[in-house]
């Protein structure tokens, strides 16, 4: 599981917590109160059908010892648990503490060892005394996969990963390209190092390194999922500066070559050089003006 994931569980947390709590206590019923098992356990199989997605379904006491037995698709886990004291667990004291339906942080299971949610829905008499608590463990592939179905592990997801992967292959393909293309430039093999050579070479280099830039950003986030610590500014808008900058460098180059070139050879066309200075000027500014509205964002 990818801290991409994890952030995205937190993001979309308020609307999970909301729909399995509704779900828990719409297919609670009321004789569920009376704590007689047979409907205890019609009550939990009933919940059960309404989450497929469940990995485990079980009922605590006031004290948090488990009351029945766990109810899973697994057979691992079904069957098992009556007994055991989970009163020093989260969803438990938080339950309590809170006095309404809680939703865990992403925890490691003891017996699958993948991440796992814990939903908790308390119910309580007609004196408001704690009676049970409801808990339904689902994996936090499955909790993602409710509320947002295009997530990574979807079938949608995977595909969007393969798309990323193909086009990150075949910029970096380019950027080879490019690299070998500048460095064939430089004209040193036969003995000739030219100022145009040097200056197209340093121009071809640039942006080979700016797509690779570009193609590290795409593949490490979109394909492997991986999440950078983030300064001031966004990883994505730092990806974009970046390739921005290459670009700019790149023109200025272009620029000062051609002003180089048309002063010596035909300094009428020194216009053509002026022009490509100011679209140069223009990037600048757009580029400023994007750094200064991404940093009032992050305020």
């Amino acid at each position: 599981m990818t801290v991409k994931e994890i952030q995205e569980y937190a993001q979309v947390r308020p609307r999970i917590r909301a729909y399995l709590c509704y779900i828990i206590g719409r297919n609670i019923s009321a004789t569920l109160q009376e704590k007689r098992d047979e409907e205890l356990e019609q009550a939990l199989r009933k919940l059960q059908e309404a989450l497929p997605q469940s990995e485990a379904i079980y009922v605590l006491d006031k004290n948090g010892i488990q009351i029945t037995e766990t109810l899973s698709g697994d057979k691992a886990l079904n069957g098992i648990g009556k007994g055991e004291d989970r009163s020093d667990r989260a969803y438990y004291y938080k339950t309590v503490r809170e006095h309404r339906c809680k939703l865990t942080d992403p925890y490691p299971s003891y017996l699958t060892n993948e991440l796992v949610v814990t939903a908790a829905f308390p119910i309580y008499d007609e004196n408001d005394e704690l009676l049970m608590i409801v808990c339904v463990d689902i994996s936090l592939k499955n909790v993602l996969r409710i509320v947002s179905p295009t997530s990574v592990d979807s079938t949608f997801g995977l595909f969007n990963k393969w798309v990323y992967a193909i086009f990150s292959a075949a910029l970096f393909g380019v950027a080879i390209l490019l690299f070998i293309k500048g460095v064939m430039s430089f004209g040193i093999i036969w003995g000739d190092i030219d100022i145009h050579n040097i200056f197209k070479s340093t121009i071809l280099l640039t942006l080979s390194l700016a797509i690779v830039d570009l193609v590290k950003a795409i593949f490490e986030e979109e394909v492997l999922g991986k999440e950078k610590q983030r300064g001031s500014h966004d990883e994505i808008h730092q990806t974009m500066i970046k390739f921005l900058g290459s670009i700019i460098i790149s023109l200025s180059i272009e620029a000062l070559m051609l002003v180089f070139k048309f002063a010596l050879t035909d300094p009428a066309k020194l216009l053509y050089a002026v022009y490509l200075l100011a679209g140069i000027t223009g990037l600048i500014i757009g580029l400023s003006i994007y750094l200064k509205v991404n940093q009032l964002d992050n305020k």
